[in-house]
């Protein structure tokens, strides 16, 4: 485990120790528990965003093939309904 040297106000310091004690560890564990945490946090975003960019395009392929479909009939493509001449509404 490495050493990390950081510059906080003292306001902010104060408040790192008061919030250290309250949750009983140290203003480094909790510095070191955040700094894990945010890096989780970044590996979780950007495991959803691959994922999320390779079921777009599986989207993108299934709309294309969705509207090949409607092109091939020309009466749906056009927004015609499917009734027979003379049948109501």
């Amino acid at each position: 485990m490495k050493n990390l040297t950081i510059t906080v106000e003292d306001s902010v310091l104060e408040w790192a120790r008061i919030e250290a004690a309250r949750r009983g560890t140290s203003v480094s564990r909790m510095v070191g528990d955040f700094m894990a945490e945010m890096q989780q946090r970044e590996d979780a975003y950007e495991r959803a965003y691959l994922a999320w960019r390779t079921d777009e395009r599986s989207w993108q392929a299934q709309g294309l093939e969705k509207s090949i479909a409607r092109s091939a009939n020309p009466a749906r493509a056009a927004g015609q309904n499917d009734l027979k001449p003379g049948a109501d509404a």
